[in-house]
């Protein structure tokens, strides 16, 4: 009886119907699945996410099921999810080595909405077709839209880092994807059949120094700025005095970074740090900490200013017409003027000024991690003439990115100690392999506490009504500590002053016990703009967030009392 029965299904499978059986069993195989890792947060200093993954789903197919319907399914996948309907076609159809329809996994679409794709699926199952499913696939997502994009960047469509942090730190943040794979048959998995599986290592998380809230509302006030001055683009920094941390990083133009795709490319990078300019004016805090650090001069050095003065085959003159002035070194820096500060800087020869700038960082890059960083040009000092120096000394003939500059005054701040900044807390290795973040922050003696005393007083001087270039730059309440900043730009097309302008504002609060500092920069105004009427107001309103936001009371302190002419 027993030996009949095999007999019989012997005969099914070899004489009834052969065909139908060796196609189930070519149905049969292992197919491997992808198992995506969750990608790593971008957070600010309090925990809040500012780049963060959230369900999503990966559509696939099984190309054995669904090549002999590929064109109606193809069109319900472009219709409901956007693909492209050639390349979708080509994926249904996906062939093995052996040019058969036997491969059992392809992509379709990757890092869908879960709504979505759960959606297109049931049209298709609806309209009677089989082969294909989702698999869950995170999606990146930047809940605060345009806030910090110059620097978190983004991922393209295929989950690739195309710039930022996200570049940048694509490392620690991707985590490694692992994958599944099971025995199927006639189309669906075998319980009992192989299986094996190795489980994603999900990315890790970063850290960022900036506060949502301070980028947020920077990056506010310097679009409606660049906007009323009809500018190219600004920048916007805003640093903890005493750590070096960045507490706001503002860029405009700016994208959102969930359309990063759709975003001009020149928008992608901060310009803080891509961006090099001359400084201008607010060059002249560092001469003036240089020169009174070697102890050339005091606050109260007397200096006879004329109208112009003649250097090599050059004229300088300040921004104003005056006739010979008697202003000492504090009435040069509230006044801002270029030859007074040029009379001043003779007071140290080329290796000294050089060896000074050198310390304060400039022609160096900050090295914060991201990728792209220029680092300007301090020309070397055996090139020096005459004029080079004179030029320098007010900011002009020597090249910085914002970021530099901002750390540079923040020296100053710091009771001359420059600190290196921070945009990382705790520490991290970009894909470079460097190690950057709080944990590596260091410090170093630019000039004396003395000194840096000396230079926040007359920078006080700025800001004071009826003294300084920028009364609109002063905090009711508060002792504020600033320079005005106005330079030529020159043209990509000509290598030469093109009539366009960088204007900025640098400073810091409360002028004798520093809390933060702020530096501003507006590229290319077409409005009558300068440091102390574009950038200031800028720096003042970021300024007065901070100390409110932080409560940083008043120091009740009255301010000093120095001469600005004799």
């Amino acid at each position: 009886m027993i030996l009949s029965v095999f007999g019989v299904r012997l005969f099914e499978l070899q004489g009834l119907d052969p065909k139908a059986y060796a196609k189930l069993a070519d149905a049969q195989g292992l197919v491997t699945v992808p198992l995506p890792a969750t990608r790593g947060e971008i957070t600010d200093r309090n925990g809040v996410a500012l780049a963060e993954s959230v369900t999503g789903m990966m559509v696939v197919a099984d190309p054995s099921r669904t090549a002999a319907h590929a064109e109606p399914i193809a069109r319900i996948l472009a219709n409901k999810l956007k693909l492209d309907y050639v390349d979708t076609l080509t994926q249904l159809r996906k062939t093995g080595p052996d040019g058969k329809p036997t491969v059992r996994f392809a992509y379709l679409a990757r890092r869908v909405p879960a709504s979505e794709a759960t959606a297109a699926v049931k049209a298709i199952d609806k309209a009677g077709y089989q082969g294909v499913d989702t698999r869950p696939d995170p999606l990146r997502e930047y809940p605060a839209h345009d806030v910090a994009a110059n620097l978190l960047g983004f991922l393209g469509t295929d989950g690739t880092p195309l710039a930022g942090l996200e570049l940048a730190f694509n490392n620690q943040l991707a985590g490694k994807d692992g994958s599944t794979t099971y025995e199927v048959g006639g189309g669906n998995r075998i319980p009992l059949g192989e299986n094996s599986e190795t489980k994603p290592v999900n990315g890790k998380n970063l850290t960022l120094t900036i506060d949502r809230d301070v980028q947020f509302f920077s990056q506010r006030v310097l679009r409606t700025a660049v906007q009323k001055a009809h500018a190219a683009s600004g920048v916007a920094i805003a640093m903890d005095t005493r750590t070096g941390e960045i507490l706001a990083l503002a860029d405009y133009p700016t994208y959102d970074a969930n359309d990063g795709a759709n975003a001009n490319k020149d928008d992608y990078n901060s310009r803080a740090l891509s961006n090099v300019y001359e400084p201008g004016s607010v060059e002249k805090v560092l001469t003036s900490s240089a020169l009174i650090d070697a102890g050339k001069v005091t606050p109260r050095t007397k200096l006879t200013v004329p109208q112009n003065l003649r250097v090599a085959d050059r004229t300088i003159h300040d921004y104003w017409g005056h006739g010979t002035l008697h202003l000492t070194l504090a009435g040069v820096i509230a006044k801002s003027s270029n030859v007074g500060t040029v009379l001043a800087s003779r007071q140290l020869n080329h290796r000294q000024l050089w060896n000074y700038l050198d310390a304060f960082g400039l022609g160096q890059k900050t090295d914060v991690g991201l990728l792209g960083e220029t680092k300007g040009l301090l020309p070397a000092e055996p090139t020096w003439t005459e004029l080079t120096q004179s030029n320098i000394a007010f900011g002009q003939g020597l090249s910085v990115n914002a970021l530099q500059m901002a750390t540079a005054v923040n020296a100053v701040a710091n009771g001359g100690e420059r600190i290196s900044p921070s945009l990382i807390k705790g520490t991290a290795t970009n894909v470079k392999g460097a190690v950057v973040g709080t944990g590596t922050a260091t410090r170093t003696r630019v000039i004396s506490r003395s000194a840096a005393s000396q230079v926040a007083q007359m920078m006080e001087g700025v800001t004071t009504e009826g003294l300084g270039t920028a009364p609109r730059a002063g905090i009711a309440g508060y002792r504020v500590a600033g320079k005005t900043g106005t330079a030529q730009e020159v043209g990509a097309t000509c290598r030469c002053y093109d009539g366009s302008l960088a204007v900025s504002f640098a400073g810091f609060a409360p002028a004798d016990n520093p809390r933060f500092t702020v530096y501003v920069v507006i590229q290319k105004p077409v409005q009558s703009a300068s440091g102390g009427g574009t950038a200031g107001p800028v720096f003042r309103q970021i300024m007065n967030y901070l100390l409110q936001k932080y409560a940083v009371p008043p120091t009740n302190t009255r301010p000093p009392l120095l001469p600005i002419m004799w």
